[in-house]
């Protein structure tokens, strides 16, 4: 009896430990190991916040670019234009 007491007091705090340790890797790569990785056709571009109940977003869905008012209950689309073309570092300083 006093041998499986050492044992359990040796083997709980181990698995507890492997299985927050576990927990915490999956919070941090877990995500990025799907099996099943899928193109995403909306990317938010960035979002600022207004106040505790807004923001606005910048959104690029295929070859648009909309820029979103969300609040609460809310979302408004405020501007829509085309994505601009890829910048090319030879572009800026020819003349």
């Amino acid at each position: 009896m006093f041998d499986y007491v050492v044992r359990m007091l040796i083997l709980l705090p181990l698995v507890a430990g492997m299985a927050i340790g576990l927990l915490w890797l999956w919070r941090k790569v877990g995500p990025d190991l799907a099996l099943t990785r899928r193109e995403r056709h909306l990317t938010v571009i960035d979002a600022l916040p207004l106040g505790t109940a807004g923001k606005l977003a910048l959104v690029e869905y295929g070859d648009r670019r909309l820029l979103l008012a969300v609040s609460r209950g809310r979302i408004e689309l405020l501007a829509d234009s085309p994505r601009p073309a890829p910048f090319k570092l030879g572009d800026a300083g020819e003349r």
